[in-house]
């Protein structure tokens, strides 16, 4: 077994034996799914009530996908927590015992986080879909409507690239306080509400997570762009991470 492998085991390992790190991975699929049934239950009674309050640009396809929008805060607070955590209870001196190459086992600890964040993202994505569907009942769409599976592949690359950007945020700091200080209100409303004033507007428009929805937007014509500029932030994050690992004073 080449050491490269034996890290990536040992990384697996540890995030299923941190159980706050573990429970912010699994707290991902009942919030998304959670939220995907609300929100169709909601926009159902709406529909047929006539409400004045179902938003103009509703669409049942796009509403499919806003559950993981919220369910995205869980991800976030597990690629802050997966690194975080070592660094907080000293084990990452323990780790660098086993892995002296920091960069291997850098690289190990961000292959696992995206690799678990993807693979919770794909089911989770469709799940939540066909859940906002089923509570839309006569009102919803079918899964392979136009844009929907290029949204739900968008959807699973934006979760993941979230993952590693806030993972690479916590390798900068070493804590969790600070990465989560900021993400999470960030994502949550903050680049939200920039992106709806004059003065701030286009400048929000490149924040991560503000140029990411647009993968997981169904008519988007700006997927591609949005993929783009997450990409650019989540390497910045990575590279600006390992370099503070490297010269972190075991």
């Amino acid at each position: 077994m080449s050491e490269t492998v034996a890290a990536i085991r040992a990384e697996f390992t540890k995030l299923r034996g941190v159980r706050g790190t573990f429970i912010a991975l699994l707290l991902f699929v009942p919030v998304s799914v959670l939220i995907a049934a609300l929100g169709g239950w909601s926009a159902r009674g709406a529909i047929e009530s006539d409400s004045p309050g179902l938003r103009s640009d509703f669409t049942p396809q796009q509403a499919g996908l806003d559950g993981i929008l919220y369910g995205q805060l869980a991800l976030i607070v597990f690629g802050v927590l997966i690194v975080s955590s070592e660094y907080a209870s000293g084990m990452m001196r323990v780790s660098l015992l086993a892995v002296p190459r920091r960069g291997r086992l850098y690289a190990a600890k961000m292959a696992v986080t995206a690799a678990a964040a993807a693979a919770i993202a794909i089911p989770v994505a469709v799940v939540s879909y066909l859940v906002t569907q089923l509570a839309l009942g006569p009102h919803g769409a079918s899964i392979d409507a136009n844009g929907v599976p290029r949204a739900l592949a968008g959807a699973v690359v934006y979760l993941t690239l979230m993952s590693l950007f806030a993972a690479g945020i916590a390798a900068m700091a070493r804590s969790a306080i600070v990465p989560l200080a900021i993400l999470l209100p960030m994502v949550l409303a903050g680049s939200q509400i920039l992106s709806v004033i004059g003065a701030t507007k286009e400048v929000a428009r490149y924040f991560p997570d503000r140029a990411g929805t647009q993968m997981l937007t169904v008519d988007s014509s700006d997927a591609y762009t949005g993929f783009a500029v997450l990409l650019v932030w989540t390497l910045a994050a990575l590279t600006c991470g390992y370099l503070r690992h490297r010269r972190w004073d075991a």
